[in-house]
């Protein structure tokens, strides 16, 4: 196992030269450079890098995990997942972070707005209410983003807008930023990703300027804060938010907030912070329907009245194009660019065509929630028992499936399916992964019931 470790060392030179290719040298230098070569495990294929902080591992997991994992396995095809751990020794570490480049906090601080026309604010003028199309999927949150924007106090507040990607979140964030400033044009807006507030939280706790930080966003009229589901497990990023949420309502200042599931699904999240993004308004934006998905694509082709689409191709578009908007305008914008670039006619047939790999792309895909709830539909358990510490055999074998299936069915990394159970270590995971392909073989029943489970996610 040694030897085969040795010669897994020798590669990470190889995988980094083609991940700071890939990745591009600004950001490779920044969080990939000072990473090292730890062990690699040929019993479990799990390669183990190793970095100077818990943060940058756990930053490297999440936002670099597949890329890591699919440049090992092009190098080393027996590697099965890539672990990054934080911790290398005192030294390594002080000599690590002084060669870093921390995020600049005032280079990427949160523009606020000091004028009245929202053209001029940085803000998309395309992402307007006039262009968002209302159906009965969105219609709850549209009305509620315009409330939000109105010169009168809005009767909820906190808003929460919760959709899956590519449905309109940020289109209503950024129309309520400039609908806003054209009704308060001395107000002072802030429209940052939650992943942006954390880096700048980071950023002046580093850099011993948190009184400034502090002190900006406080100033907020209004903070509109996009992507929260980010700051699941940032303990210490969820309790200076839970600060500015309390110390902005106390003002009575308007916040809204957009995330991908509900505030009670958001597992790894402080209970207090739950409380306060429940106590507005939570608006939630359904998948598109066909009517809506239409509508939206007879509108962009009204902006474009010298090109036809026939009927046929708007159908096979709304048809194929189900799970969200963005994929949607895709997939019609490359239909048109390539019929722009080649002179070709837009029909069915350049359709079917250029547009075969996405609509394979397109096919819904099941998720680790999905899985959790099948596996606990079959067994009868309650959904918090796949994240409990509970090791009783009726909860820990179906935990073990679902980890199982996890792997199987979604392109998710140990460490991230890891997180999904309850903050559980990968080697949990492949522990789960390795008993259940082994039980599959000799348990007739159980394999069973696991083909009952994926006919049922599939269905």
């Amino acid at each position: 196992m040694e030897a085969m470790s040795a010669d897994a060392a020798t590669l990470w030179p190889r995988v980094a030269e083609g991940l700071r290719r890939d990745l591009g040298a600004r950001t490779f230098d920044h969080w990939l450079k000072p990473v090292r070569f730890a062990e690699y495990c040929t019993l479990s294929g799990v390669v183990t890098l190793e970095t100077a902080s818990r943060f940058s591992a756990n930053w490297i997991n999440e936002r670099f995990g597949e890329r890591l994992e699919l440049a090992w396995r092009q190098l080393l095809p027996a590697v099965r997942s890539v672990s990054v751990r934080g911790g290398v020794a005192a030294a390594e570490r002080a000599t690590v972070l002084a060669s870093a480049p921390l995020p600049s906090f005032e280079a990427s601080a949160p523009a606020a707005v000091p004028a009245a026309n929202p053209a001029l604010l940085g803000f998309d003028p395309r992402l307007c209410f006039d262009r968002f199309v209302v159906a009965r999927s969105n219609i709850l949150a549209a009305n509620a983003a315009r409330r939000m924007a109105m010169v009168e106090t809005p009767q909820f507040n906190p808003l929460y807008l919760c959709s899956g990607t590519g449905q309109g979140k940020t289109h209503l964030l950024q129309a309520i930023a400039q609908d806003y400033a054209a009704a308060h044009p001395t107000a002072t807006i802030i429209l940052m990703s939650a992943e942006k507030f954390m880096l700048e939280f980071v950023g002046a706790m580093r850099g011993g300027d948190m009184m400034a930080f502090k002190a900006r966003l406080r100033a907020a009229d209004l903070l509109l804060l996009d992507d929260l589901q980010f700051v699941i497990g940032k303990n210490s990023t969820q309790e200076e938010l839970l600060h500015t949420i309390d110390d902005l309502m106390t003002a009575g200042k308007r916040l809204v907030v957009t995330a991908d599931r509900p505030p009670a699904m958001l597992d790894g999240v402080e209970a207090r912070l739950l409380s306060r993004l429940s106590g507005g308004l939570v608006a939630d934006i359904e998948a598109p329907e066909d009517d809506l998905r239409e509508r939206i694509i007879r509108q962009r082709l009204a902006a474009m009245p010298m090109v036809e689409v026939p009927d046929d191709v708007v159908a096979y578009l709304v048809r194929h194009f189900t799970r969200n908007i963005r994929e949607l305008e895709g997939a019609l914008n490359k239909l048109l660019a390539y019929a722009a670039l080649t002179g070709a006619r837009v029909d069915l047939a350049l359709a079917e065509d250029r547009l075969a790999e996405n609509v394979r792309s397109a096919r819904p895909r099941i998720t680790i929630e999905e899985i959790q709830r099948a596996v606990c539909a079959h067994y009868r358990l309650d959904k918090a028992e796949m994240a409990s510490k509970r090791r009783v055999r009726a909860v820990a074998r179906p935990r073990q499936v679902a980890m199982y299936l996890a792997k199987e069915l979604t392109p998710r990394s140990y460490p991230e399916i890891g997180r999904r159970f309850g903050g559980r270590d990968h080697s949990t995971v492949i522990h789960a992964v390795r008993t259940v392909e082994a039980l599959r073989v000799t348990d007739s029943e159980l394999d069973a019931e696991i083909a009952a489970i994926r006919r049922s996610l599939n269905n």
